[in-house]
């Protein structure tokens, strides 16, 4: 099941590359800012072109949904004139991003989109931001308390069947993590170990991976609680992200919002300022299906989230990562 579903998403992807409708621009962060979806299409010249690549878009993300979740999502399809994927017994459509229950669909509007963005491979080159860029960056935190984005839960809740606090609680495992103790969903242990595995084996040849693994103070995951300043669930409630904080970050910065309390150009913070980890440490989570946060235009540096949807979306290979 799970080869079939990453053969025909590969097949689709290739299919619409010529025509630029996902592409790998400026990346942009998963949890603040977005544009309308986070996508960069080509030029709309009229509706019928904005319906045709709204769609192939929706067919792309509930079939990477699909690929990266075979053993939970069970059928996808064109129904209802619109992309749906059953998550086990309980059918979920695109709904323009918001990936809502059929028995939601008629409040859409009550929420955002969902964030399915671009993810190089590579950090990009530095680049110091426009003017007409620094303008939009200098009012996210003012736009965070003003203005809270508010997703719909409910695919994430039904995928980790995590819906409160107790039932979470249920869903979570505690486990050694490059000597720290972690709590995070069960569901992601085998990943999170072999992440592990690797990292302890470039240790032993790599002096920069075992000064990093020796500067760590703490691994901290599961918590069930929003992301800062939003309503939005944080992934750290569903035991799927951790944060991995070091013993000194040696007087350079880690999280956007942390750091305009020191100064309010944050979007100016160059990545030889940041805290970052050796980039075999990323490359080694990215290829078990976690994203690293220090990629997002919003920067998480110590942040790291299982997000396999996204690695597929974004046509990195797993299998040749690995």
């Amino acid at each position: 099941m799970k080869a079939y579903y990453i053969f025909s998403f590969f097949i689709l992807l290739f299919l619409v590359s010529a025509g630029n409708i996902f592409t790998l621009g400026r990346f942009a962060s998963a949890n603040t800012i977005e544009t309308a979806d986070n996508s960069q299409f080509t030029e709309k010249t009229d509706i019928s072109q904005e319906s045709q690549q709204s769609n192939i878009r929706a067919e792309l993300i509930m079939k990477a949904l699909a690929a990266a979740y075979p053993d939970r999502i069970l059928k996808v399809e064109f129904r209802n004139d619109d992309w749906a994927i059953l998550l086990r017994d309980r059918w979920f459509y695109y709904a323009n991003g918001k990936i809502l229950p059929e028995d939601l669909l008629d409040n859409a509007e009550d929420y955002s989109r969902l964030s399915f963005y671009n993810y190089p491979y590579d950090l990009p080159p530095w680049k110091k931001p426009s003017e007409e860029e620094a303008a939009r960056y200098s009012n996210i935190a003012n736009n965070r308390n003003n203005n809270p984005r508010k997703r719909s839960s409910h695919f994430f809740d039904d995928l980790y069947r995590m819906h409160d606090s107790d039932e979470a609680s249920q869903r979570v495992k505690s486990i050694r993590f490059l000597g720290m103790s972690v709590v995070v969903h069960y569901s992601i242990l085998e990943e999170l170990s072999l992440v592990e595995e690797r990292i302890q084996a470039l240790a032993k040849t790599d002096s920069n991976v075992r000064l990093w693994v020796n500067n760590i103070k703490s691994v901290d995951g599961w918590v069930w609680r929003n992301i800062a300043d939003i309503q939005s669930r944080s992934f750290h409630s569903y035991g799927t992200a951790i944060d991995i904080m070091p013993k000194s970050f040696g007087n350079k910065q880690t999280y956007w919002l942390w750091a305009t309390e020191i100064r309010s150009d944050w979007w100016n913070i160059s990545y030889s300022e940041r805290y970052q980890p050796p980039d075999a440490v990323i490359k080694a989570f990215e290829a078990y299906g976690f994203i690293w946060g220090g990629k997002w235009l919003i920067f998480d540096t110590m942040h790291f989230e299982y997000r396999p949807d996204i690695i597929i979306l974004n046509n990195l290979n797993l299998e040749t990562m690995r």
